[in-house]
């Protein structure tokens, strides 16, 4: 942890202090984090059992963490098909996807900041996760989602006590509504505020963690505003400047080609036309930090893989026959893993760890279809 840690505008570079709740710029860019020098192994609180056990990667210390047990998921080993992976199952956390390690260090940095009533957009998960930390924390949240989120998911956010509000139109109509309340109510955004990569970035110490303070040769992972992407590469980066790596792993970046921002940059191609993808929760055309996730992936010499509507579909049934009950979202990176093994771009000798990011659960009218 670090007394010197800032806002950082991602554009003009210009710095602002920690204590002035803020989600962007002044100017209207987007911020980060400024660099932080990471945490040795030594560091670790081995007696908590979440998320919080990296408190010292923070830049800022909690005094008071809001935390549901987030983190900690399983790593296990399957093959499948032939191929061998390893899968990061993070729907067991507290409301079933990876969202709740940044909704729980977001949440318990406004509180900290003393702000108590908030607003967030999302396609369902981040929603879930901004509103169950909301209600832990005694805050008055409001969410919302597009018209056609999964009701499993609108259900879940009104259970924790949060107002849910449909927005007809795409998920950028939905994120322009909130930026319209955030006028007057704070905007605790899983896509523009920074804390929150600084919890998703410990999915990145736990694999490191996991695998014995070590690291894997690649992280496939389904991507649409990159909260995993930049949280990852975040977390092996300080791993980097604390001493305990000395490379970073691969990160690769699923999508569906009905949606696929990233995957074009890194192609240097434009998507000429988005439609409606079973993978919902990757189903954005402008991500907010989309260059920083194109730089993430060059400087560790990943790659991208689009994959088709039918491609999702067949993903999730095979899974599924394996034991493993994923929304379409999480198959959709078995699926990428897949192709870049069969295109070249992954050898199958490799250490692959495959990103599940959300459960059957939160899809199940999906499948029933």
């Amino acid at each position: 942890m670090t007394q010197a840690a800032t806002f950082i505008d991602t554009v003009s570079g210009q710095t602002f202090p920690l204590s002035e709740p803020m989600w962007r710029a002044p100017n209207g860019n987007s911020l980060m984090i400024s660099d932080l020098p990471g945490i040795s192994r030594t560091e670790i609180d081995f007696s908590n059992r979440s998320i919080w056990r990296y408190a010292k990667s923070l830049p800022v210390q909690i005094l008071n963490p809001i935390s549901l047990g987030e983190g900690r998921t399983p790593l296990i080993s399957s093959e499948i098909d032939g191929l061998n992976f390893q899968f990061k199952l993070e729907w067991f956390s507290p409301t079933g996807s990876f969202k709740d390690r940044g909704a729980s260090v977001l949440m318990s940095f406004l509180k900290q900041q003393g702000i108590n009533i908030v607003v967030e957009d999302s396609s369902g998960n981040a929603g879930a996760a901004i509103a169950a930390y909301g209600a832990a924390a005694g805050m008055d949240v409001t969410i919302l989602v597009p018209s056609y989120t999964q009701p499993a998911k609108i259900v879940q956010s009104r259970a924790f006590g949060a107002e849910v509000i449909l927005v007809p139109g795409e998920r950028e109509d939905t994120a322009a509504a909130a930026i319209q309340m955030a006028e007057k109510t704070f905007y605790a955004s899983h896509n523009w505020h920074p804390m929150f990569l600084q919890g998703t970035k410990s999915l990145g110490y736990e694999i490191w963690e996991d695998l014995g303070f070590a690291i894997p040769d690649n992280i496939v992972i389904p991507a649409s505003e990159g909260s995993n992407v930049l949280g990852c590469h975040i977390a092996f980066k300080e791993l980097m400047r604390s001493g305990e790596i000395d490379h970073m792993p691969r990160l690769f970046i699923s999508q569906p080609e009905n949606s696929a921002p990233l995957h074009h940059a890194l192609q240097g191609t434009q998507q000429e036309r988005f439609l409606p993808t079973i993978a919902e929760g990757t189903a954005v055309k402008s991500p907010t930090r989309l260059q920083a996730m194109v730089q993430a992936v060059q400087e560790t010499n990943g790659g991208s893989v689009a994959i088709s509507e039918e491609e999702i579909v067949g993903a999730c049934k095979r899974l599924a026959r394996a034991g493993i009950f994923t929304e379409p979202s999480s198959a959709l990176a078995w699926a990428g893993a897949k192709t870049l093994i069969e295109s070249g771009q992954i050898s199958q000798s490799d250490r692959t760890i495959v990103i599940l990011t959300g459960s059957g659960l939160k899809a199940q009218s999906v499948y029933a279809e």
